[in-house]
């Protein structure tokens, strides 16, 4: 899905709801949190060999499912704080380009 896609699906839901009005920065930062803890907890305690057997397992549509309501939430984030989530994507991987990689690496 496009990150509008994403967007307004969120927002379809959240209206017929009446939950727009909950999703302010704060609550939608709150939300974002809380959905990055539910990914961890299916992860935690497992080495990098217990994690690709969960990936391997029924359990992973569970660890797909966290992820997409991380993807969600941080989009709807980004559009209440007016952010351009893919300038500031691109300015991020710019930056780390300039701050990670070796100058001759980095092309002209």
């Amino acid at each position: 899905m496009h990150y509008d896609e994403i967007v307004a699906a969120s927002d379809k839901v959240a209206d017929a709801n009446g939950w727009r009005p909950l999703h302010t920065p704060k609550n939608l930062t709150m939300a974002l949190s809380v959905e990055v803890a539910e990914l961890a907890r299916l992860l935690q305690w497992r080495d990098d060999r217990g994690i690709e057997d969960l990936m391997e397992s029924p359990q992973a549509g569970a660890v797909a499912a966290e992820l997409a309501d991380i993807q969600m939430y941080l989009c709807k984030l980004c559009t209440s704080l007016g952010v351009d989530l893919e300038r500031a994507l691109r300015d991020k991987v710019a930056a780390n380009r300039v701050r990670f990689l070796p100058p001759a690496s980095i092309p002209e």
